[in-house]
């Protein structure tokens, strides 16, 4: 039988073989299964969108030791920011800011408005705000396995996602990948959870500039960045190689 590999000491994860363990489970079950089995190594990131609240609410009852990043790319719509604070207090959250080492005027001055600029923009927007932040605060909490809370149902794009990824050199797992929007409902509603000021008005959440509203648009994908993608960045494909940790 060929061993598990090692670090030290601690099993190293293995992405086909965990996704598959995971899909037998329970969304608070999977959480509770990788903050046992790799302890201190584990982060939950949230972008405090319209289901923050689910699995900021998940890891809190399941694995409440397990530290939770927030990237403030600086943009977020006024209502995210009231919402961050609202849920933070609510559920009694430490949530760990990260943001990029140039502030939004900065990079303006600099670059002008990147979201504006085409593809090419956009990708170093998402490396500059997201993906830098994010890459520091994993290296800070030492995390090998990163939490998200990604659903299959949010797009065409995640229909194939399997509940665990390798991402570079961090092993990504989706806790709620198979929830639906009537049990994230559910969910909010039993445990009495605030709803994001705009849940009414958007499908999806993202920084002011690169969000449209639903009734602006014909699809969810096409209220995100034009509609010339729906990812921010973050939740690259595992294939892809340009998210170094």
């Amino acid at each position: 039988m060929k061993e598990s590999p090692q670090i030290n000491g601690a099993e190293t994860p293995d992405a086909p073989s965990l996704s598959e363990e995971l899909a037998l489970l329970s969304a608070g079950k999977r959480i509770e299964l990788l903050a046992e089995r790799y302890p201190g190594r584990v982060v939950a990131s949230t972008s405090f969108g319209l289901q923050a609240a689910v699995m900021l609410k998940l890891v809190k009852d399941h694995a409440p030791g397990v530290p939770v990043v927030f990237i403030d790319t600086g943009y977020h719509f006024p209502e995210t920011y009231r919402y961050a604070m609202e849920l933070s207090d609510r559920l009694d959250l430490d949530i760990k800011v990260y943001r990029s080492q140039w502030s939004p005027a900065w990079q303006e001055a600099a670059y002008g408005k990147l979201w504006e600029q085409g593809a090419e923009g956009n990708e170093k927007y998402a490396l500059l705000n997201k993906v830098e932040p994010m890459n520091r605060a994993i290296a800070e909490t030492g995390a090998e396995v990163w939490l998200s809370g990604l659903r299959r149902s949010h797009s065409r794009t995640r229909v194939d996602r399997p509940f665990a990824e390798q991402q570079s050199k961090t092993m990504k797992a989706y806790p709620i990948l198979d929830w639906q929007d009537d049990e994230v409902e559910r969910f909010l509603v039993k445990n009495e959870l605030p709803r994001h000021p705009l849940a009414d008005e958007y499908v999806t959440m993202g920084d002011w500039h690169s969000t449209k509203k639903i009734s602006e648009a014909e699809s969810a994908e096409e209220t995100r960045f034009g509609g010339e993608k729906y990812e921010c960045g973050l939740h690259l494909n595992s294939g892809v190689t340009d998210f170094q940790i």
